[in-house]
């Protein structure tokens, strides 16, 4: 797998990767994701290529604090080889670079199998309480 730094030709791809993945939500356009995230650090911004086509993305961010990680998706096709561990190692070896001394991710309750995987690359379920509050609706 080819990763590279997400392009705008990617959009479409990567909008059917996402719904494919189940990462969408009806509140939350993932065009308008996108597009936001070309604004801030689009660079960390990465999708796995293989063949020439997009397999996998992922969004990383540094915050000056803390560093996120969203919208880790793989093909399904294309699960269990390692896609998403090199997804991650790239992204992390970048938030490294900008001085990140931590990075942190979010995944729902129910998705025992992410968990895992991410357990398997280090990462350990934090004890704390997750608060949101919308400030522009996508809707």
């Amino acid at each position: 797998m080819l990763i590279r730094p997400f392009a705008t030709s990617d959009t479409d791809h990567v909008v059917r990767l996402w719904e494919a993945c189940e990462l969408t939500r009806p509140w939350n356009d993932p065009r308008k994701d996108i597009e936001r995230k070309l604004t801030v650090q689009p660079g960390l911004f990465l999708v796995g290529e293989d063949g020439g086509v997009v397999v996998a993305s992922a969004m990383f961010g540094f915050d000056g604090h803390r560093g996120w990680v969203s919208y880790l998706a793989v093909d399904a096709a294309h699960r269990g080889q390692g896609y998403a561990a090199a997804l991650m190692a790239e992204g992390e070896r970048l938030l490294v670079e900008l001085g990140c001394p931590k990075v942190m991710l979010m995944v729902r309750a129910e998705n025992a199998a992410v968990i895992g995987l991410y357990e398997r690359l280090g990462y350990n379920t934090e004890q704390t309480v997750l608060l949101g509050k919308r400030l522009i609706p996508d809707q």
